[in-house]
């Protein structure tokens, strides 16, 4: 497949995997996010713990970039801002879904990522991607479901649906930042800082409207260390090291990739569930996370094989 993110020096199948490795631990912390943002968040305070979980993070940032920050150009700013109101979108439509629907339907639907963004791409480079790609994908998706009916997979709800709009909006987001020629040559920290400081504008400004739910001041007042140390977990770890890792292999690899190894985000929240909440997977979860498991090393080959 003619990929529209792989850039001139394209990795080789044989060192691709310093840049999967990566990747894949980001879908280590995102699967592990769920569980961690259950236990701080309410339907009342999901703007006001965006506001913190954004902010905590950005000083740093700006303190350690400032000076390549200032060598970015207008097109560079213009296009990581952009990239970070689509980043606002993403949590706003995930946090929101998980409050109001079950952890099981927002690790299935989420993961419809795999599936939306090889077509998306496909689409944008008018081009038809592998079919070893597809049925990889697909494969995946049906391990997830698998995966997922431990908990059984319940009635659809409003939840449902924003999850399945947060899908829709990573695909974007991992298309965007391929395809937006201004970010590419530009240093993947400042990119990151900038995308998080728009973001954060646009968690503070929905803050301040009345009606949002609590105030970032008031949810931090009533934190204690747990509290705290799960939203540094998301801070540092869900947010930062996420965004800058994705940011960072977009541009060596395809989109679509990307997303088959995010894909595995729902069987990582599984093995969370299972390590720390007690859950089990039973005889067919197993079956499911094998599934995952063999479908996104299928679809690495198969995108080695189109990458040569």
């Amino acid at each position: 497949m003619s990929s529209i993110a792989v850039p001139a020096a394209a990795l080789a199948p044989r060192r691709a995997w310093l840049t999967d490795l990566p990747v894949l631990l980001v879908a280590v912390v995102w699967g592990a996010s769920y569980l961690a943002a259950k236990g701080i968040t309410t339907t009342h305070t999901v703007v006001a713990v965006l506001v913190l979980r954004f902010a905590l993070v950005l000083p740093a940032l700006a303190v350690a970039g400032h000076r390549k920050l200032r060598a970015l150009t207008g097109a560079q700013w213009r296009g990581a801002a952009l990239l970070g109101l689509v980043l606002s979108v993403i949590f706003l439509l995930e946090t929101y879904g998980v409050v109001h629907t079950s952890a099981t339907n927002a690790g299935l639907i989420i993961s419809l990522t795999m599936i939306f963004t090889p077509l998306a791409e496909a689409a944008v480079s008018r081009t038809r991607p592998p079919r070893a790609f597809v049925a990889a994908a697909g494969l995946s998706v049906a391990g997830v479901v698998l995966l997922t009916q431990g908990g059984g997979f319940t009635t659809p709800s409003p939840g449902d649906l924003l999850m399945l709009l947060a899908a829709l909006a990573r695909t974007l987001h991992v298309l965007a930042m391929a395809r937006i020629k201004a970010v590419r040559g530009a240093d993947s920290l400042s990119l990151t800082t900038v995308q998080l400081g728009s973001a954060v504008v646009v968690f503070a400004l929905l803050a301040a409207v009345p009606g949002t739910g609590a105030s970032p001041w008031s949810v931090a007042a009533g934190f204690g260390p747990r509290e705290w140390a799960v939203l540094l977990f998301l801070s540092l770890f869900c947010t930062l090291f996420a965004f800058f890792v994705q940011m960072w292999a977009v541009r060596r690899t395809s989109p679509s990739r990307v997303s088959l190894l995010l894909g595995t985000e729902p069987l990582w929240a599984a093995a969370s569930g299972t390590a720390i909440a007690g859950e089990h997977l039973g005889a067919l979860g197993l079956v499911g996370a094998g599934l995952v498991l063999a479908g996104t090393t299928w679809g690495r080959r198969a995108a080695d094989r189109a990458d040569c």
